[in-house]
């Protein structure tokens, strides 16, 4: 266990982090399913809509370092594949 004050802040923090972390993580595959619903079905209007939610989402967390920017390319590029 920590022994000072800012070792015991310092947990506190990262707690804090790795949940905020864990809930955008899980936002982003959250609207990777449902992009990939959308595709399934013929609703076009649809697809765009769930689509431009998951690029900003994804440009949201590369803001932040959170996901990897080739998985974010990648998935922007799927997007705009499905799109077409």
């Amino acid at each position: 266990m920590a022994n000072t004050k800012s070792a015991l802040k310092y947990i506190r923090k990262t707690q804090a982090r790795t949940l905020a972390n864990r809930q955008i993580k899980s936002r982003i595959k959250t609207l990777a399913k449902q992009v990939k619903s959308a595709a399934n079905s013929d609703d076009k209007d649809s697809l765009i809509e769930k689509s431009r939610l998951f690029i900003s989402t994804l440009d949201k967390a590369a803001k932040s370092g959170l996901v990897h920017k080739n998985k974010i390319a990648r998935h922007k590029s799927e997007c705009a594949k499905l799109m077409a």
